[in-house]
């Protein structure tokens, strides 16, 4: 090898053969490493022919083909693969030498693998990558976190091939120590699955409410995305409800009602749950994926449960316009929930994320990229302190100019036994949240009814707890006042 490459890529599977492609383009020397050695070779002789890419068929090679400070992104399945690799490069690694991890992990993961590559004398990355299959390729949101030490290497590499916004801003940057990356990136994805159901129940309203067919909502996705909406989410709807099989129908109405998911709308979740941030929008869209798997029940249910006939009465263009209200207010609070959730992590791992900035690397290249985004950040600008979202001057106004039409159409929906879950939870949290008193002074009474867990009072100071003996047989014991 006559020049030592500037980056080594362990794992061509469709994310990582896009990325070492995209580092190419921008004029960096690779490495590339693959378990399955043909892998290597067949790429070599594809899609990378004649381009600055080396090929090894070892771990050792591929250290030896590198520069120092050697930089080695995995590329690899989550979970005990990434631990492997990383046990097998740390012995042939020197003082200095960085490990990244590009894949899908789970935050406390990242944590734990960063305190033990620092412990070795190296450096950690954790970073997210957000843009699929052709982000990968012409330009990614890319969210790195660990040992901030490792930063400046990385920085050139990362910044060169992430996706620029309007002004050229790379959608790239430091987001904090440890597994900052990785859960700012897993919140990503609780959004985009919050996002993706969202526009499904929007999809199924049309379909099963209005009658529409595919091309008719194809028009609507199509007007949808030159307003507020305007995202990426949207756009690739547009194009899936006018996208037709061999036969000239709709393929969209060939597939199959059963969603996957990898495990990170769930991760997401069960972090509001830990946090006690209520993520309700993001549980709801984890659950709606769990209930469409369950087909062959839902079938059989179908012919079971009854519940009203669907039937729309009423003025359809306006309808579509209250539609529009209720996903656009709906998208408010979502985002404003995984920020939400994003501040407590912060608070509790003492990361100094940077919120503006984090709506700024989502602005291009990722899934959940939208217009939208540019408020956030200019929100967190005049406010970096703001507690959520919802209280901003612009989307104050902007959700309350939606509720409306949020409401009709839920109100609707819910009468034609239509099922929104997302729809209306997010409206039942906006409610929830502009809710001054709220009905928990009855719950708690029942749990100090039930089991003595003390409660506060409106006519005292708070943090003092106060416990009734409800049936003049409790006695005055009280259980420990604590949160879960």
């Amino acid at each position: 090898m006559n020049k030592l490459s500037d980056i080594g890529l362990i794992g061509l599977a469709v994310m990582g053969e896009n990325l070492v492609l995209n580092m190419e383009s921008k004029g960096f020397q690779v490495t590339v490493f693959n378990r399955t050695t043909q892998k290597v070779d067949n790429f070599l002789a594809g899609r990378a022919k004649g381009k600055k890419i080396t090929g090894v068929h070892s771990v050792e090679e591929l250290v030896k083909s590198l520069a120092t400070p050697r930089k080695i992104m995995i590329m690899v399945k989550a979970g005990s693969a990434v631990d492997d690799m990383i046990n097998t490069l740390i012995p042939h690694l020197e003082k200095g030498d960085i490990i990244i991890d590009g894949g899908n992990t789970h935050f406390p993961d990242t944590n734990r693998r960063t305190a033990l590559v620092e412990s070795k004398g190296l450096l950690y990355i954790g970073t997210g990558v957000s843009g699929g299959e052709e982000g990968a390729l012409l330009g990614p949101s890319i969210m790195p976190g660990g040992s901030k030490a490792a930063w400046p290497s990385i920085k050139p590499i990362f910044q060169a091939i992430a996706a620029k916004v309007e002004d050229g801003s790379p959608c790239c940057d430091w987001v904090g120590e440890n597994g900052a990356g990785h859960f700012v990136k897993m919140v990503h994805n609780g959004i985009e699955y919050g996002d993706m159901q969202l526009i499904c129940e929007a999809y199924q309203i049309m379909r099963d409410l209005l009658n529409m067919s595919a091309d008719e909502m194809n028009l609507v996705f199509k007007e949808w995305n030159k307003g507020e909406l305007n995202s990426y989410l949207i756009e690739i709807t547009r194009d899936i409800l006018a996208y037709k099989d061999t036969d000239g129908k709709p393929l969209v109405d060939k597939i199959l009602d059963t969603a996957g998911q990898k495990g990170t709308g769930k991760w997401t979740a069960v972090a509001a749950l830990d946090h006690g941030i209520p993520l309700t929008l993001i549980g709801e869209a984890v659950f709606s994926r769990c209930l469409s798997a369950v087909k062959d029940e839902r079938v059989k249910a179908s012919k079971i449960l009854h519940g009203p006939k669907a039937g729309f009465k009423g003025d359809k263009t306006k309808f579509i316009n209250d539609l529009k209200d209720a996903l656009y207010g709906s998208k408010i609070v979502s985002y404003a929930q995984g920020y939400s959730l994003m501040r407590a992590a912060a608070e509790e791992f003492k990361w100094d994320l940077n919120y503006g900035g984090i709506a700024l690397m989502w602005r291009g290249g990722c899934i959940i990229r939208s217009a939208f985004l540019g408020k956030i950040k200019e929100a967190f600008d005049k406010n970096s302190s703001i507690s959520n979202l919802l209280l901003d001057p612009f989307f104050k106004e902007k959700v309350e100019k939606a509720q409306e039409g949020w409401r009709n159409v839920v109100s609707a929906v819910v009468t034609n036994g239509i099922p929104i879950p997302a729809i209306s939870s997010a409206l039942g949290y906006f409610d929830g949240y502009r809710c001054e008193k709220l009905p928990a002074n009855l719950l708690q009474a029942q749990r100090d009814y039930f089991g003595a867990h003390t409660y506060e009072r409106t006519d005292k100071p708070r943090g003092e707890f106060f416990h009734t003996n409800w049936t003049g047989r409790g006695g005055t014991t009280a259980s420990t006042t604590y949160n879960a």
